[in-house]
């Protein structure tokens, strides 16, 4: 088979490192433990496994993508490189005083996070720039070469340079680059008119920090990566999917790491906005679950929805400001810390706890049998029934059910006087409240209503829990596509090549300047087009244009879509027409006699994505009636009910299967609660409907 048609997704996980092999139209995985010290020794096993389920050689691959969490997991665990911030003088402690705003308005003993850089690691310049980029006090050569003698004589590995005003104007941070270029060539140099060249000096210094922390752990794994593939006879292009949901070299990957945070994740709302869009679905939740968390996102008219800021590590749950800001492109999802792997633990005050803390692939659950000795919520499956112990990732982990049992006894079982099964049940309600709870604040936070959304379920825990979810969110149908397991590496084969530049210039329209603003279009489309055409030299490119306004005096900004004869004739009134319209679809009315400013430009270069098939509705159903049952607890009814087991593969377009029931595949198990029916499309997606009240 021809290496341009079989191309290789891979999504390395807390827990489990997942690939996916698309071999003209058909598609082969493997799901194998992720190898936290040498993430790509993982990548290397499952490449040799999926390869052989295929049959192909590694040299017949014509591309790879990958998407990780390794970005964000070095961020979390503050696990970067030594790094030093340089910025203009007074602005030294931007990063500590942070925006002042509480988070939690009423928590005498509140915590800010730490920055991360301690104040010994900020140094600061005399220089100044203003807002309109006019120099006001000139940088001189000589203090950044004393300062460049400062920082190699402290052995820094990587320096941030973020100075007040540089996305008006970069010309002392490109100064300071050339400097540090030519006294410290080893290290690696982050400016902030380059990472995020944009107004709010907190959130730029705060994302050209972390690119600059993270870039020197990420060169050197893309590098390992690329030799092990080479080595391997994989000798193809590799490409990165950012967190806005494209495709980016591995150069541009390298230089700018900070857009690698939430990789993974976006490939998973890519899926799943790929599978509404097939099914027709104008509101869905996606819902994706592995091992260490689980991800949250609403998609709207087939797109997931985006951001140009947001956290990472929140200190507390759910709560925004309490985490380290990230001003990039982003699809826009609440991640929580409750996956399979995620660990339960009885508080002070009696009351069960699962998460963030996780057992990951080392140890893993007590269940593993690999060492891990506290229960996981995985734990809780198996002894809830929703698990076969000799089917486990196709096999591949035999899991041990009196492990488990030993470890919820001793851990939440004996501290509240409960048996096994209802310390398993505990667990496992906690966790999905959990989700459910960050699934309402989400939509809350959004102005949607759930009720109307459809769900849709993938990652190799999302399955087990989707349906009692459901029941919570009191949403009618789940769907749970083909490769549900593998999901988001699936995602990342239906991801374009993309890039987004940005670029922030005030500008109030009463002073509107078109010459300019065109000039700044021509600017990021030539900027923006180069990142992609790195990737695909051939393809066809096209833009997305979107200016941030808000009306004088109001502290945010909202994003309108620009039509493309605007970047070419760009009029003041045509940009409050195209403002008013948003701000009234948004809030409900417009704000009459106020005055309309733009904060940020924005321009998307991207290549086409596949445009999915549009699926006809399922049409009369057969009831399949099962082979074999087993004990099923459920949580709906607190007790165990007999549930018929299907293999997903044995399914035909058409059948339809009563709940209680457990569709099993080698990379999950779909459960269907007693309140629900699981019908089969003609693409093989399985939908859980909820049962007419009388169907019991």
């Amino acid at each position: 088979m021809s290496g341009s048609r079989v191309r290789l997704g891979v999504d390395i996980g807390g827990t489990f490192t997942d690939l996916v092999l698309e071999a003209g139209d058909r598609l082969h995985s493997a799901k194998v433990l992720t190898t936290h010290a040498a993430p790509e020794e993982g990548i290397i096993t499952g490449l040799a496994e999926v390869c052989a389920r295929a049959g192909i050689e590694p040299s017949q691959i014509g591309q790879i993508i990958h998407g990780t969490t390794l970005a964000t997991n070095a961020l979390i665990e503050r696990r970067g490189a030594k790094t030093a911030l340089v910025t203009t003088e007074g602005f030294r402690d931007v990063i500590e005083m942070r925006s002042e705003s509480r988070f939690e308005q009423y928590d005498l003993n509140l915590q800010l996070p730490e920055p991360l850089l301690p104040r010994n690691r900020r140094y600061t310049l005399r220089e100044r720039v203003d807002a309109d980029g006019g120099v006001l006090i000139p940088l001189e050569r000589a203090e950044v070469e004393a300062l460049a003698a400062e920082l190699a004589a402290a052995g820094y590995e990587a320096v941030a340079v973020g100075f007040l005003h540089a996305y008006a104007n970069d010309i002392h941070e490109r100064l300071v680059a050339e400097v540090l270029a030519e006294r410290l060539p080893g290290v690696a140099v982050s400016l902030s008119s380059r990472v995020s060249p944009q107004m709010r000096e907190y959130e730029r210094f705060n994302t050209t920090v972390a690119n600059a922390y993270i870039q020197p752990l990420m060169k050197s794994y893309l590098e390992r990566l690329g030799a092990r593939l080479r080595a391997e006879g994989a000798d193809c292009p590799v490409f990165l999917i950012h967190s806005g949901g494209g495709l980016m070299s591995l150069e541009s990957a390298a230089e700018f790491p900070v857009r690698l945070v939430e990789s993974g994740p976006a490939g998973g709302a890519i899926f799943a906005a790929h599978l509404a869009r097939a099914h027709g679905l104008g509101r869905a939740l996606s819902f994706d679950m592995g091992g260490t968390t689980a991800k949250i996102c609403l998609i709207k008219g087939g797109e997931p929805r985006r951001e140009r800021v947001f956290e990472v590590a929140r200190s507390y749950r759910f709560k925004k400001g309490s985490g380290m800001p990230i001003s990039i492109p982003v699809i826009d999802m609440v991640e929580i810390g409750a996956g399979g792997g995620s660990l339960a633990h009885v508080d002070a005050m009696r009351q069960i706890r699962v998460g963030p803390e996780s057992a990951g692939s080392e140890p893993g659950p007590a269940a593993y049998g690999r060492g891990g000795t506290r229960p996981a919520v995985t734990d809780a499956d198996l002894v809830l029934g929703r698990l076969d112990p000799g089917n486990f990732a196709g096999g591949a982990i035999a899991l041990a059910p009196n492990l488990a049992q030993a470890a919820l006894a001793e851990h939440v079982g004996r501290p509240l006087g409960m048996g096994v099964e209802e310390a398993a049940f505990g667990v496992s309600e906690v966790v999905d409240e959990t989700m459910a709870n960050a699934a309402r604040v989400h939509a809350v936070e959004n102005g949607e209503d759930l009720a109307g959304y459809t769900m849709i379920a993938f990652g190799g825990a999302a399955p087990l829990h989707a349906g009692r979810l459901c029941e919570k969110l009191g949403i009618a149908r789940c769907l749970v596509p083909v490769g549900a397991g593998v999901g988001s590496a699936i995602g990342f084969l239906r991801a374009p090549f993309s890039f987004e530049a940005s670029r922030s210039v005030f500008m109030r329209l009463s002073a509107f300047d078109a010459h300019r603003v065109r000039a700044l279009f021509e600017e990021m489309e030539e900027e923006a087009t180069a990142f992609v055409r790195r990737c695909d030299e051939t393809a066809r490119v096209r833009t997305a244009l979107k200016a941030y306004m808000r009306y004088a005096g109001q502290g945010w900004e909202i994003p309108v879509p620009l039509a493309p004869e605007l970047a070419r004739a760009p009029r003041a009134e045509a940009l409050r027409a195209r403002f008013e319209a948003e701000y009234e679809r948004l809030f409900g009315r417009i704000v009459s006699g106020l005055e309309a400013e733009v904060t940020v430009w924005s321009l998307a270069a991207f290549t086409e994505a596949p445009v999915p098939a549009r699926l006809p509705p399922v049409e009369a159903l057969r009831l399949r009636r099962p082979a074999t049952t087993r004990p099923l607890f459920d949580p709906a009814r607190s007790r165990l009910l007999e549930a018929g087991v299907f293999a997903r593969a044995d399914l035909e377009p058409g059948e339809a299967v009563e709940g209680p029931a457990l569709v099993v595949e080698r990379e999950t198990t779909v459960v269907v609660p007693a309140s629900r029916m699981l019908v089969v499309h003609a693409d093989g997606t399985l939908e859980l409907r909820q049962k007419e009240k009388n169907d019991g």
